[in-house]
């Protein structure tokens, strides 16, 4: 029998809780609901939730940055460029090169704790 779920969001480490969430709040431009001090703060975007929680410190070895290197974090955007100035304009480290593949463009950005974040921008014709 199949797993039955109801629902589904990405969630991460966040060692640097408090940075973290100011991060993800200045970025997308919405206070985390709901959200627990110094414990977990949820984001909601179009089709997907982001759940950011600080591990205990008896497990902060399991979240090492190079613990979930191959994870990212894609967030389809609009305008790259404008995501980028946006980015810029608060002040964060951001991307250096835009990168062009078959399916659209993308630019990283890392948040306080080091997790890539894909700010990506399809295609005009995208393939179905």
């Amino acid at each position: 029998m199949p797993l039955e779920c109801r629902d589904a969001f990405v969630a991460l480490a966040a060692t640097e809780f408090d940075a973290s969430v100011k991060f993800y709040q200045d970025v997308f431009g919405d206070s985390p609901r709901p959200y627990l001090t110094n414990r977990y703060a949820e984001f909601h975007l179009p089709g997907m939730k982001i759940g950011l929680f600080k591990p205990q410190d008896s497990h902060i070895h399991e979240f090492s940055r190079s613990a979930g290197a191959g994870l990212s974090l894609c967030v389809e955007v609009t305008d790259l460029e404008g995501a980028i100035a946006h980015i810029q304009h608060l002040g964060y480290e951001t991307p250096s090169l835009i990168h062009t593949a078959s399916h659209g463009r993308e630019a990283y950005v890392y948040d306080p704790g080091g997790n890539r974040i894909i700010l990506h921008e399809a295609s005009a014709t995208r393939d179905a």
